[in-house]
């Protein structure tokens, strides 16, 4: 598939999404109000409070996937097949539209793009780069998963629920190029067959290695 029609294909996934979640823009768009007791330190990146900062712990998470398919793709490792290809470029086309339609809808209150650190994935080696794949898209379910009961906004937990429904599908997608049939494995799955939750301090701690940026979720709420 050519390059105009990828880019396409992304802005239509793009597009259709912002039109299901109509309004919320401008929502995003009030101001938290600065608290002077609960600071960053200095050289942190503060993700903000309420919905506005579960909002931008998204967005710096989406940020995080999407550099990493995009140089999947820039530079694919070695033997990589053409139907590996196409289903890692469909991962890097959603994960950039969910991280352009977050920094949309926060509009001034987004955080900056993040520096990103894939210094210890070997991008040449399928297996470097299929358990670095997993691990994201298994934290971005735990995540979201997470986050949800920290949201206020219904049309925010609505979202949630759209992008996590995505994302668990890349996560059986990813396990199951790595070993057949292991998408729903009791290492994603509990035993009440429920995907796997993590709060935010959690999941920023496990991605902390792979971001440059220093990102401070002091003001995030925890309950």
């Amino acid at each position: 598939m050519n390059q105009y029609k990828r880019n396409g294909r992304r802005d239509f996934l793009l597009t259709g999404f912002t039109a299901g979640v109509a309004g919320i823009t401008f929502l995003a768009c009030n101001k938290d109000d600065d608290d002077p007791a609960n600071k960053p330190p200095e050289g942190s990146i503060d993700l903000g409070k309420g919905d506005t900062g579960i909002l931008n712990y998204a967005f710096a998470l989406e940020q995080l996937e999407a550099a990493f398919y995009m140089q999947v793709i820039a530079s694919p490792f070695t033997g990589m097949t053409a139907d590996e290809r196409m289903l890692l470029m469909d991962i890097r086309d959603h994960e950039i539209a969910h991280r352009d339609f977050f920094k949309m809808a926060l509009g001034t209150n987004a955080v900056p793009m993040l520096e990103t650190d894939f210094s210890v994935v070997d991008f040449s080696n399928r297996d470097s780069v299929l358990s670095t794949a997993k691990t994201f898209e298994d934290l971005g379910v735990s995540a979201y998963n997470g986050a949800a009961q920290l949201i206020q906004n219904a049309d925010y937990l609505m979202l949630a629920g759209k992008i996590v429904s995505v994302e668990a599908r890349h996560a059986a997608l990813i396990r199951d190029l790595i070993s057949n049939g292991t998408f729903a494995d009791g290492t994603a799955v509990n035993s009440d067959g429920l995907d796997l939750v993590n709060d935010p301090l959690t999941v920023l701690a496990a991605a902390a290695p792979f971001l440059k940026s220093k990102i401070w979720a002091g003001n995030l709420p925890n309950s």
